[in-house]
């Protein structure tokens, strides 16, 4: 399990990027060593900080493998960086993953937090059609993660899963419980100490 790229983005204008009229989503590798600090990687901007600018959404990593899935259904090579993330992976379970578990990627520890919603900005990024439907029903999220401790990490870096919750629920079970999958958010409420926003979602989603 490794980081096959690592890539940081520049706000910039366009009038596809929703009423803010920025985005940051194109995310270019870079070769060099990467500081990572409780906001997100040095070098890589965030446009909309209201949606994308929280210490649970600080990195984002999206898997090769599903990268591969994805141009073989879109008939197109995908880049690293081409949906926004921070850490293209190679061998790790994006969307098996435990929330609350943690990982050491270089000097950094990261804990994930749960998987991407898709936007109207991905979706005129990616100028597919349906696409905002095609995701959300392919599953193959990615995964956000906060920084537990800052670090420094860099392409080719292992990613060493140090700690998984006993009882938890997966990157997955969060992106179906946010589309109403009543089992799915049981899993969660089963977490110790889970995020109290589920609590307030359940309260919609299991009446």
């Amino acid at each position: 399990m490794r980081i096959l790229s690592v890539n940081v983005g520049k706000s910039f204008e366009a009038d596809w990027a929703g009423k803010l009229g920025r985005t940051a989503i194109d995310k270019r590798p870079v070769t060099h060593r990467v500081e990572v600090t409780g906001h997100g990687l040095a070098g890589d901007e965030r446009a909309d900080k209201k949606h994308h600018g929280s210490p649970d959404h600080a990195v984002y990593s999206y898997a090769r493998e599903d990268y591969d899935w994805w141009a073989s259904e879109l008939g197109r090579p995908l880049r690293a960086g081409q949906f926004g993330e921070n850490l293209t992976t190679s061998g790790v379970d994006l969307d098996g993953a435990l929330l609350g578990e943690r990982w050491r990627v270089g000097t950094a520890l990261l804990e994930v937090t749960g998987p991407r919603i898709p936007c109207v900005v991905f979706r005129n990024w990616m100028d597919e059609p349906g696409w905002l439907k095609r995701f959300t029903a392919a599953g193959r999220t990615g995964a956000y993660l906060r920084v537990v401790e800052p670090g420094l990490l860099g392409q080719g870096d292992e990613v060493e899963i140090v700690f998984r919750p006993e009882l938890g629920a997966t990157v997955t079970d969060a992106f179906r419980a946010r589309h109403g999958d009543k089992n799915a958010m049981q899993r969660i409420l089963t977490i110790p100490d889970h995020d109290p926003k589920w609590d307030a979602l359940a309260a919609r989603t299991l009446t």
